[in-house]
């Protein structure tokens, strides 16, 4: 797990309004989001860990914009889809996902409009279908 990757969080929420850093106050309705992050930096994919670790014990300060939906009791982590990588390919999986998403979240450090996308279905299947026209091989956390 401490290998290289990129990964998406999968949340569910009822609808509600969030102050997120410095985007500030974002309506969110009810539904899926998906969150499309790397772990390419030191301790690889077990960013993933740390990311579901905030989620249920709710105890630390937000640090990056996903987590204030992590800390928020109107969101759950309801799983992770991450797949082993060496390569830059988080942008490339977020324009794949595209769809509805929250303008400016989670890409503070690339040009992408967003990395965070809506849906009012269950996307699982479909992040899978993205890691594999990336070529990757998606595995599942819950």
């Amino acid at each position: 797990m401490a290998n290289p990757g990129i990964y998406y969080l999968v949340l569910q929420n009822f609808e509600a309004e969030v102050i997120v850093g410095a985007l500030g106050r974002i309506c969110f309705k009810e539904g899926f989001y998906i969150y499309t992050g790397s772990a390419l930096g030191s301790g690889g994919l077990l960013r993933v860990k740390r990311h579901f670790s905030l989620a249920e014990k709710k105890n630390k300060k937000p640090r990056w914009h996903i987590d204030y939906l992590l800390l928020s009791d109107r969101f759950s982590l309801l799983y992770a889809v991450f797949a082993e990588t060496n390569e830059r390919l988080e942008c490339m999986a977020a324009k794949k996902t595209g769809g509805e998403s929250i303008k400016g979240f989670g890409c503070s450090d690339c040009l992408c409009s967003s990395h965070l996308f809506f849906r009012d279905y269950d996307p699982y299947d479909e992040l899978c279908s993205v890691f594999l026209s990336l070529g990757l091989n998606p595995q599942r956390m819950d």
